[in-house]
């Protein structure tokens, strides 16, 4: 062995997704991408994602958990919270106390909520204030299509879906921006202040009712048709839960296909191969859970984030009926021996942007799915560490599969830093990494993953569930 080929042998480099791939995964790469863009555009709320989760995992044998009477190796069930969680479960060949193997991402995404008390009329136009949801840069908000999302109800009761802007024939609705003759002032100011959170209003209408003596014309207009198309009334707007997301469809991006753009792929790019991947599963060795949560762009919080009850429930139920009965002990045994990879997306160099990173230790589009072996910012607050013990199973699992994978921080350690589920899990005291796709322009309208990074997340949470 010659020196170049000794040093080759010691040293570590990441290799190129594209040059790993056969023919034959490059077609199932393109056909998984074209399915996943589908799912982008169905599922752009959480509700929508667990609907269409729902839909995807009955085509593929999962049932509800309440209609089993009783469990046995393979069986495939579901539990939904709250119209936003979904876990699914493949019953394995062991003993549940041997713990299980889970795959957990969210489902929320940065957005914009409206205020309880939205609609208003300005200068002979309706707008709707809104709040917005997650870390987003407020700018980016502004003048682009943007769609209404969610559920309202009636005076009598009924809740009704609402969805405009995203059939061809649907109007959208927008943020209006400042021209740039007349933004001397806004332009002097730092881009972080540039545009206000109760700047952020929506414009929903621009006509009135012909010969209404009303004085709020415009709004009363809106709500005419508000009430008409829906049956919904002002006070609806309460209780309402209506969201504003862009309304562009997810497209394939670059002359070559090679990357799948749009809105929300943080983190439902992970939930959606995190899906496909345990639809693969026939009887595991373990126990098999993919887990989707809730409000983890805003900290985990509320009774549909990883920090409610909903998880430790279902598997209290879940070993009840696998054994007849769920006492603590044994539930802390599940769980003590179970293993989470915290699917989450990591921040890919930006050529445009490199300074932010450090690159030696930062994850890069088309060089396979990221592990972090800790998230958090700066000192690694609010960070799950992984240990070297579990870090080396999970690389020894990827590589004996044939996962092409890579580690990464997210960013300069002294930049900014980030969170996941991970920490929450990790607290129940369970081996937990995190681990997921690269992403550019995270937290924006329209995000860019990367094809062959996509694959091989799937290939990685098939390989877990299979070989853990």
């Amino acid at each position: 062995m010659n020196e170049k080929e000794f040093y080759k042998k010691l040293a570590y480099k990441t290799k190129n997704v594209y040059e790993q791939l056969s023919a034959d995964e490059r077609r199932e790469m393109m056909d998984m991408c074209d399915e996943y863009r589908v799912f982008l555009d169905a599922g752009k709320t959480e509700r929508e994602c667990v609907n269409e989760a729902v839909k995807m995992a009955e085509a593929n044998g999962f049932v509800p958990f309440k209609s089993k009477d009783s469990l046995k190796p393979g069986d495939r069930i579901y539990f939904i919270n709250r119209k936003k969680n979904i876990l699914l479960a493949v019953i394995g060949e062991r003993d549940i106390e041997e713990g299980v193997n889970i795959v957990g991402a969210h489902i929320d995404s940065p957005r914009l909520d409206l205020k309880q008390n939205p609609l208003y009329q300005s200068k002979e136009m309706a707008l709707l204030k809104t709040h917005y949801y997650g870390g987003i840069k407020k700018y980016q908000w502004t003048a682009m299509p943007l769609a209404i999302h969610g559920v309202a109800y009636t005076k009598d009761g009924e809740q009704v879906e609402i969805c405009i802007g995203e059939r061809e024939e649907d109007p959208v609705f927008c943020i209006t921006d400042l021209l740039p003759h007349l933004a001397k002032d806004q332009m002097a100011k730092k881009l972080g202040d540039a545009i206000e959170g109760e700047s952020l209003n929506i414009l929903i209408g621009g006509m009135g009712i012909n010969g209404s003596d009303i004085d709020d014309s415009v709004k009363y207009n809106v709500l005419n048709i508000l009430n008409i198309t829906y049956g919904i009334t002002e006070e609806s707007f309460l209780s309402a839960e209506l969201e504003l997301v862009p309304s562009q469809k997810a497209k394939n991006v670059g002359i070559d296909n090679s990357f799948v753009g749009a809105y929300g792929q943080d983190d439902r790019v992970c939930a959606f191969t995190a899906m496909k991947s345990i639809f693969e599963v026939e009887i595991p060795q373990r126990t098999a859970m993919c887990l989707l949560v809730d409000k983890e762009e805003i900290g985990s919080t509320g009774n549909t984030g990883m920090l409610s009850k909903f998880f430790d429930m279902a598997v209290a139920e879940l070993i009840e009926k696998l054994t007849g009965k769920c006492d603590m002990v044994t539930y802390n045994r599940v769980i003590r021996n179970s293993a989470c990879m915290s699917s989450d997306v990591s921040a890919a160099v930006d050529p445009n942007y490199e300074s932010a990173f450090e690159r030696q230790n930062s994850s890069y589009a088309g060089r396979g799915m990221a592990l972090m072996k800790y998230t958090g910012s700066r000192g690694k607050s609010g960070a799950s560490d992984a240990s070297a013990e579990f870090v080396h199973e999970i690389v020894s699992i990827m590589n004996k599969n044939n996962v092409v994978w890579q580690t990464c921080e997210l960013g300069k350690v002294d930049q900014g830093g980030g969170g996941t589920i991970a920490m929450y899990v990790a607290n129940l005291n369970m081996d937990v990494i995190d681990c997921g796709v690269p992403v550019l322009s995270m937290h924006s309208p329209f995000e860019v993953t990367a094809k062959g990074d996509i694959y091989m997340a799937y290939k990685a949470y098939a390989a877990f569930y299979k070989d853990r």
